[in-house]
């Protein structure tokens, strides 16, 4: 059987339309439109357009390898980030209730949209938990503000432009960390760290598993 090489590794030529990879201008939209399902899904957090390129490493290994510097039963590292208002907002500011600080990929992404719609509709359950939530991503106040603004999210989100917190806390990328990671941590009124949960494409899982913990409080 004939095959096509990609990164070093063979694969089917069954795999994927001929004239379609033969044609290097076809949008990368229409290229993730012929992948099977399961492959399309590893895109739930990535934005792409007609001149977006999508490269697969030599090992092509969809494992996510999770080395976090903030685990269960640590302080992390606190920080000072501009919210959707362009105001610095600190961690120490949530000092004496819990915390709910999720990191997602991106504003306007079809998962991260899932996510922070299902923080909102389950936001007076966290209230009644006496629970804040703050959602962080790399995206600008300005992106932020209409995001929050769009979707009627009640709950504060932070600009962590560059990536530094994400790097600090140490959230795993995924799509062999081409896309920052989905994770979400429940701090505790102490500032501690009760739970870490990472779900990169089931977004809602992350309201389910910070609830039950709150709740337990």
């Amino acid at each position: 059987m004939a095959s096509l090489t990609l990164s070093n590794r063979s694969l089917p030529s069954s795999s994927f339309p001929t004239t379609t990879l033969k044609n290097p201008k076809t949008p990368s939209s229409q290229i993730l439109s012929i992948l099977p399902k399961s492959s399309q899904s590893q895109f739930y957090g990535v934005k792409l357009s007609s001149s977006s390129s999508v490269s697969f490493p030599s090992t092509c290994s969809v494992k996510t390898s999770i080395f976090a510097k903030v685990s269960k039963g640590a302080v992390p590292p606190s920080f000072t980030l501009k919210d959707q208002d362009g105001k610095s907002v600190s961690l120490s500011k949530f000092k004496g209730k819990p915390v709910v600080v999720y990191f997602y990929p991106a504003d306007e992404t079809p998962g991260c949209t899932k996510q922070a719609c299902a923080f909102r509709d389950s936001y007076e359950k966290f209230k009644k938990a006496g629970a804040q939530v703050v959602g962080i991503s790399g995206d600008g106040p300005e992106s932020h503000k209409a995001f929050a603004k769009k979707y009627r999210l009640p709950f504060t989100l932070l600009s962590d432009e560059g990536n530094k917190v994400r790097k600090e806390w140490g959230v795993p990328s995924d799509l062999f960390g081409t896309l920052p990671g989905r994770q979400t941590y429940v701090l505790d009124k102490n500032g501690v760290v009760q739970l870490i949960y990472n779900n990169q494409f089931q977004p809602e899982k992350h309201i389910d598993e910070t609830l039950k913990l709150l709740q337990s409080l």
